[in-house]
């Protein structure tokens, strides 16, 4: 037992002194804190958060250092799930809907479709919030579970599906409008994480097809997207900047001043020929990390609007694993800047026009009440006021 103390003792120790070498606000570390009070290191983590103070913030701003087991760490980053596929959300009381579903996923292949209501679970029609615990376990937790679903037209189809391992594909959609005078572009893209490969022969195809169909404005839905791969962030914005900028600085990652060798600079370097005049974003409070640095690398180039339910999440910063005894700890240690220098974001990435997330409807309907939202501006100039 007493080996293990000093084991442990040792291991917080070193914990505190990688953040106090590393962590993107160490000056504001106090030399007075003490790592052995705390129970591990995941609590370390979460106790120097509070000594992120940045001007302009009354608040700390670190929401996101942390320590996990390396086992644990392997297991989540291993990546592919086995699942149903399908996301889901209560519109209001009573009425779930498919908000999202993975194209090759057991819901994908039943031909499930965003906007379908669930109407029953495992025969059960107790589809309330009060019951989210059940719910929640049928749609996400079950090797099998019995979805009644009715569609938009009102009839009803019965689902037993089974969860599987399955490769993600985060393009939800991709096609082309016309809105008054012009041609628009319209992509789903719902993660930056995925088989590269094919996500960048998607992108090529989809953006050949925009600069074919001469499209003047794209908008790019990425209301549900979480992040991922800053480099899979770079290869869209090279395909959404216009010529002209290629070269240019996209963004900087800096870390603080005793890490500045280990700063970046990214340029542009253009990919296809699309020019886009504006850029629309559909974004909420689930639009995050390489989603926001995408509108933020592009805000300097092209004229850039957003829309939807909420403001962006918010995480203009980033971190890696440092492994420390049986443990990987997370500090925040770098932030990522446009050609402006911006990149303090932390309340979000404010929007120019608020609309309902529309998940009664499917992708690329254009009645959805975002996307709606956006095309009336685009053949009128005004946004639609959000009816609450």
């Amino acid at each position: 037992e007493k080996i293990a103390d000093i084991v442990n003792d040792k291991i917080k120790d070193t914990v505190l002194g990688y953040s106090q070498d590393i962590y993107l606000w160490f000056e504001q570390i106090p030399s007075t804190f003490k790592p052995r009070t705390y129970a591990d290191p995941n609590k370390i983590m979460t106790a120097i958060r509070e000594y992120s103070v940045e001007p302009g913030f009354s608040k700390p701003v670190d929401r996101w250092s942390f320590a996990m087991k390396k086992a644990e760490w392997d297991d989540v980053s291993s990546g592919i799930a086995g699942d149903f596929g399908i996301d889901v959300v209560f519109r209001v009381e009573g009425d779930l809907r498919v908000k999202s579903v993975e194209k090759e996923s057991p819901a994908g292949k039943a031909g499930v479709r965003r906007g379908w209501r669930i109407t029953k679970l495992n025969g059960s029609s107790n589809i309330t919030s009060g019951n989210s615990s059940a719910i929640i376990d049928a749609v996400f937790y079950s090797n099998s579970t019995i979805f009644e679903f009715q569609k938009p037209d009102g009839t009803s189809i019965t689902s037993t599906l089974a969860a599987t391992s399955y490769q993600q594909n985060p393009i939800f959609l991709d096609t082309v409008y016309t809105a008054g005078a012009n041609k628009v572009g319209y992509l789903v893209f719902n993660s930056f994480l995925g088989d590269t490969t094919q996500i960048y022969n998607s992108f090529q195809r989809i953006f050949s097809r925009f600069s074919g169909e001469n499209v003047k404005d794209v908008i790019v839905d990425l209301r549900y997207n979480g992040g991922g791969y800053v480099s899979m962030q770079e290869k869209l914005a090279n395909y959404l900047v216009k010529p002209s900028a290629s070269g240019q600085l996209m963004m900087k990652e800096v870390f603080n001043k005793n890490y500045t060798k280990w700063n970046e600079t990214i340029n542009f370097s253009k990919l296809g020929s699309l020019s886009p005049a504006r850029l629309f974003f559909i974004v909420s409070d689930n639009t995050a990390s390489a989603s926001e640095l995408l509108i933020n690398n592009l805000k300097p180039y092209v004229d850039v609007k957003l829309v939807g339910p909420k403001p962006t999440y918010g995480k203009p910063v980033g971190y890696f694993p440092i492994g420390v005894g049986d443990w990987y700890i997370f500090p925040v240690s770098f932030r990522s800047t446009n050609k402006d220098g911006q990149g303090n974001y932390f309340d979000g990435i404010a929007l120019d026009s608020r609309s309902a997330d529309g998940v009664d409807k499917d992708w690329g309907n254009v009645q959805e009440a975002s996307l709606a939202n956006v095309l009336a501006y685009i053949s009128s100039g005004n946004f639609i006021p959000l009816s609450t």
